[in-house]
């Protein structure tokens, strides 16, 4: 009798502190479902506001994204301390922070990473759309993420850097503004008049479609060359790849068809060979051993014994 006794006291006590503590955990299930609706209605807010005030894509994101975790914080927090009233708020934060000690430790490349892409995403050195060259790597920035930076290369490949590397190392931004010089190298035939060519080249550059007239064409000598004479054809243009390219390509077609009309000629590189008698020009040896080796037999040099 005494141990069915006091198993019904145990499931009697344990059926009241379920009791006592059932409004409690229910309030708390009814807080993370009404934190849901909460978190995307501020998502939402945040979208809106900032879609109005930043005009970068990924920090529109990241805002959205802060707001909405931070909501979710709040309330998962909130319904620790309902559903548990002996635990305090104070040794939630306390566990918190031990916790975030351990986890930086065994994550800290990752947490690097995600420091590096919100510095990023704030400061904007660059934006997606934009064309740069990271390390080795050349293309179009495709995405920022919080961890990493993806590029599309010119050939079609995707490039994933993390945020860490793009922000340490040297990002040349080729789209930062809107145009773009380029530098092309002509030479010409030391016969060639140097006016004359000079004015082809800046009246032919300054023809090409795409070439900007602000700022102007320059045309500037350079260098004698090993066989021309070497120009610089410096002009501007739109700062992106494809118009680059294909300007470049107008650009050396109409200065090869200009220089054909106008009979300047493009050298080929040139060397001058001198032929010579080997025989007769022998600069190893002087002229009287010459002569002493060729009077013996067969040319043979050779010291007389003293015997």
């Amino acid at each position: 009798m005494t141990l069915v006794e006091t198993i019904k006291n145990s499931v009697k006590e344990l059926i009241g502190s379920a009791v006592k503590i059932f409004p409690a955990l229910l309030t708390s299930i009814i807080i993370i479902f009404l934190t849901r609706f909460a978190a995307q209605f501020v998502q939402r807010v945040t979208e809106t506001i900032a879609h109005k005030t930043v005009s970068s894509k990924s920090l529109q994101f990241l805002m959205a994204k802060g707001a909405s975790t931070a909501t979710w914080i709040f309330g998962i927090l909130l319904a620790c301390v309902i559903a548990f009233p002996g635990l305090r708020l104070g040794d939630i934060i306390a566990t918190l922070g031990l916790s975030s000690v351990a986890i930086g430790f065994a994550f800290q490349d990752i947490f690097k990473n995600f420091l590096a892409g919100i510095l990023i995403l704030l400061q904007q050195p660059f934006r997606i759309g934009d064309q740069v060259i990271v390390n080795d790597y050349e293309g179009t920035v495709d995405q920022i993420d919080i961890r990493t930076t993806e590029i599309i290369t010119y050939g079609g490949e995707r490039v994933v850097i993390p945020n860490s590397t793009v922000f340490t190392s040297v990002v040349q931004v080729r789209t930062a503004f809107n145009h773009r010089r380029t530098d092309l190298a002509v030479g010409v035939d030391y016969n060639t008049s140097l006016s004359q060519a000079s004015d082809i080249l800046e009246r032919t550059i300054s023809q090409v479609e795409g070439v900007l007239d602000k700022p102007a064409p320059e045309i500037d000598l350079v260098a004698f060359g090993d066989s021309s004479i070497d120009f610089i054809v410096r002009y501007w243009t739109s700062s992106r790849q494809k118009e680059v390219r294909h300007v470049q390509t107008r650009a050396i077609v109409s200065i090869k068809e200009a220089f054909d009309r106008a009979d300047i000629s493009i050298p080929y590189p040139i060397r001058t060979l001198y032929f010579y008698n080997q025989e007769k020009y022998n600069d190893y040896m002087s002229a009287p051993n010459n002569r002493k080796a060729s009077s013996r037999p067969n040319g043979d040099n050779y010291e007389p014994s003293e015997n």
